[in-house]
């Protein structure tokens, strides 16, 4: 990589005849061949409506629509691994209303169910009581865990406070981590592991504080496991690692994973997995990751809020959803307000398919696919991102946009919506280095049939380049709508120049397409 409840969610389309829409929100060594240059789509013309993802609706998510448990049953304050273990594979569980305090991660066997449709919640985290007064503080001693290895790159770089995986809760509230004694205040916690003392500022009288410990809820132990109907919390998860890890044929439908410190719902060698109607939220890193899974699906969940532990928001797979060296199909999707990308395929992806998903107010690009092969980017609606991007970022066509192509080859940006972002799509040109299907290059990139609204806040569309990777002439521009406000504003960027509509289209980009 380079440098390192649910919302409403509105989307506008500003246009001649347009109203205002409100909605709920074989891999190889062998060096590749170029793919010859797609046909221009007969079925895209220039557009003069928004894709269908704009008008549709995500529903309900989460626990609320599983369906009935019939299994065995696992009571609140049972042990659920013993139960697992003296079942047959293939047996459902279901586990019971009420919390139930996960102190080990379970291992389902094969073609288990975890279910629940009671409104259970499996939890990682311990209750901390003894609370003592010291001077301004509290605190509570000997409730840390032994010193582990430390990594994840934070927004703050000086002393990284996103690194730990324990976090306090007081009456289900989130405190902010700070990192000495003495610049705690009220609404945060230190945790001195020197000492092995927690510290807080607020009198913990009368509250319920609880600090997350376990470090991961279910661990991917067999292949064709359902996990349906749960609620996962406060799991002590490490950086790049999840709360819920997925492996091969895994369904993971209709659960809410929230507020576990690094990724919600992780899919790690997992093949042909599918998450479906999740919601996964306020998790500290990620909400969803992928890594080395082949066909996955990942389909109608929400994803909002995540990133709420301070990693480092332009480039390290904070936010919404990352893969890594993996395929499969990203749609209809609602990815929202999360503190980082929307949607980042980076490293080696290959057959990606990102359609029909509403991606807007994420604090970095919408869509990143970046040092990968063979995409579609099509029909999505992506709006309003890339405004809170922090460290290491800025406004400029390096720093990305709605949607971000990024030294890949083989890629086709269709038919989608991107409006009112940083910038509105980035294609950029950078020296990588090799991949498994050959060098990382940008070749045939080919952006049709899209809506693009930069007429107000944002910067500019085009192509970027460093000095030992040029653009190639396999980057194309067709068949687009602009709306851009003023025809003499330089809206345009290509091999170093800020470009007007006229300029754009003289340098043979966009010349079949409008503006407006």
């Amino acid at each position: 990589m380079r440098r390192g409840s649910t919302p409403a969610a509105r989307l506008r389309w500003i246009g001649t005849g347009m109203a205002a829409l409100m909605l709920l929100a074989g891999c190889t060594d062998d060096q590749a061949k170029p793919s010859p240059l797609p046909e221009p789509n007969p079925s895209l013309s220039v557009p003069t409506t928004p894709p269908p993802a704009a008008t549709a609706e995500l529903g309900a998510t989460g626990p609320a629509t599983a369906p009935a448990c019939e299994g065995i049953q696992i009571a609140s304050g049972q042990d659920p691994q013993p139960v697992i273990d003296q079942h047959p594979a293939g047996t459902t569980f279901c586990f019971s209303k009420g919390l139930h305090r996960i102190s080990r991660a379970i291992r389902p066997t094969e073609g288990s169910t975890l279910a629940s449709d009671e409104g259970a919640v499996l939890t990682g985290s311990v209750t901390l009581t003894g609370w003592q007064r010291d001077g301004q503080h509290w605190v509570v001693r000997g409730v840390l865990p032994p010193a582990y290895k430390l990594k994840g790159r934070c927004e703050d770089d000086r002393t990284n406070p996103c690194q730990r995986g324990e976090q306090l809760f007081v009456d289900g509230e989130h405190l902010t981590r700070v990192m000495s004694r003495t610049t705690l205040k009220p609404g945060a916690f230190y945790g001195d592991y020197a000492t092995n003392a927690v510290y807080v500022a607020d009198d913990p009288a009368g509250h319920q504080v609880e600090m997350s410990r376990t470090e991961r809820a279910i661990e991917s132990s067999a292949p064709r496991v359902t996990v349906r109907g749960l609620t996962v919390e406060h799991f002590a998860t490490r950086p790049q690692g999840g709360a819920v890890e997925v492996g091969v044929d895994w369904r993971v439908e209709a659960n809410e994973v929230r507020w576990n410190h690094a990724v919600g719902i992780m899919v790690k060698e997992g093949d042909r997995a599918v998450l479906r109607r999740n919601t996964v939220a306020d998790n500290g890193q990620l909400g969803v990751g992928q890594y080395k899974s082949a066909d996955a699906r990942i389909t109608e969940n929400l994803v909002t809020r995540n990133n709420t532990d301070g990693f480092w928001i332009a480039d390290w797979e904070s936010g919404g959803i990352k893969s890594t060296r993996s395929s499969g199909e990203v749609s209809g999707n609602d990815l929202v307000a999360n503190r980082g990308i929307g949607f980042w395929s980076d490293i080696a992806e290959y057959d990606r398919r990102i359609v029909g998903n509403r991606i807007r107010d994420n604090a970095a690009d919408g869509i990143r696919y970046e040092i990968s092969y063979q995409g579609v980017i099509e029909g999505n609606v992506v709006e309003n991102n890339g405004f809170g991007t922090g460290r290491g970022s800025g406004p400029s066509l390096w720093d990305g946009g709605g949607i971000n192509v990024n030294t890949s080859s083989d890629v086709q940006v269709r038919g989608n919506l991107v409006r009112g972002n940083r910038n509105g799509i980035s294609i950029q040109s950078r020296t990588r280095g090799d991949g498994p299907r050959g060098r990382y290059l940008l070749r045939n990139v080919v952006v049709e049939g899209n809506q693009v609204v930069m007429d107000q806040q944002t910067a500019s569309t085009g192509v970027v380049e460093n000095k030992k990777s040029p653009a190639p002439d396999t980057v194309h521009f067709r068949r687009n709508s602009y709306r851009i406000g003023d025809q003499a504003a330089e809206r345009f960027a290509y091999k170093g120049r800020t470009m007007t509509w006229q300029q754009w289209q003289a340098a043979g980009f966009d010349t079949d397409s409008i503006t407006g």
